[in-house]
């Protein structure tokens, strides 16, 4: 064997010697470059596979605070009064021959498409008193009650602001002359006297309106008074005080229809939200003096603002 051939067989003997080392290091390797690939493919299927459950515990978080039925109806607090009194029985007959002498039979009732929610009645008398002329007298009560509603709010709070367009109205009369007004204690949960003078060709007339809300209810007496014929302008006070007497008589007669108690429970103070929708109409009565002079017949209307029709 020559020395070239010699040297060829010993490196294959060589590379034979090798090779297993050679290929146990290649599979060491090709392993070890697996083990990662698998690891990435183990995280990747996991992530994949965990998303979609925190996906679904967040979703499932979210929608625990959402309401799935229906929400809730705003309440109101209930209105203390549930019906009103008859207007032309909310008077005593010894208060009717005090403000309206003779003139008790003389009640004319408002109109009213529900009688529990409005209200009215008005009298009117004239005292002959000879060469010295005559006393013309002439009264109107109406009663206007408010229910609680969502979405007008409570009953109180919407008299409250009927109330207080009643007086401003009261105040404001075409005409007027010597206008004031105080408030009145005793009466409801409040209560204004506004008075002024209205002079017409055929004498001067005393006014006296008298507003009152009592809870849910607004109670509003109209009271006039004036001397014809020559005799001489009624004492002003003292419409004024039979006037607020009516208003607190008016008052306990729907207390009374209530059974001295109402309904549900309610409050002198407004609650609620104010009216958002078109309160009751207030009674519309024509009343018509049983004689004198027809221009001295008093108001035409008993509407929202009495006080601006006065005789």
């Amino acid at each position: 064997m020559s020395e070239g051939t010699m040297q060829r067989a010993a490196q294959r003997d060589q590379r034979a010697r090798r090779d297993p080392r050679a290929e146990r290091l290649n599979r060491v390797l090709v392993c070890a470059t697996a083990v990662p690939v698998m690891l990435l493919a183990a995280a990747c299927s996991s992530d994949s596979s965990a998303e979609p459950g925190d996906g679904a515990q967040r979703t499932a978080a979210a929608g625990a605070g959402t309401p799935t039925g229906p929400s809730a109806s705003p309440t109101v607090q209930a209105a203390k009064y549930a019906k009103l009194p008859g207007a032309c029985e909310a008077l005593s007959g010894k208060t009717l021959d005090a403000l309206v002498p003779k003139g008790a039979k003389s009640a004319k009732e408002s109109r009213s498409s529900d009688a529990s929610a409005r209200a009215g009645c008005a009298w009117s008398s004239l005292v002959n008193n000879g060469v010295k002329g005559s006393q013309f007298r002439w009264l109107n009560v109406s009663l206007l009650r408010f229910d609680s509603d969502p979405a007008r709010g409570a009953g109180d709070r919407q008299a409250h602001t009927y109330y207080a367009k009643q007086v401003q109205d009261a105040k404001s009369t075409e005409g007027a002359q010597k206008t004031s007004s105080v408030p009145v204690s005793g009466t409801g949960d409040e209560a204004t006297a506004v008075r002024y003078d209205l002079k017409k060709k055929e004498g001067a007339f005393k006014q006296q309106t008298v507003v009152t809300r009592a809870a849910n209810v607004v109670v509003t007496v109209d009271y006039n008074g004036a001397g014809l014929a020559g005799d001489k302008a009624p004492d002003a006070d003292a419409l004024t005080k039979a006037a607020e007497k009516a208003a607190e008589e008016a008052v306990a007669a729907v207390s009374e229809a209530n059974g001295d108690g109402g309904g549900a429970s309610g409050g002198s103070a407004p609650s609620g939200s104010s009216s958002t929708s078109p309160s009751p109409s207030a009674p519309k009565p024509k009343p018509k003096a049983t004689s004198g002079p027809k221009a001295t017949s008093g108001p035409k209307s008993a509407s929202a603002s009495p006080s601006k029709t006065a005789a």
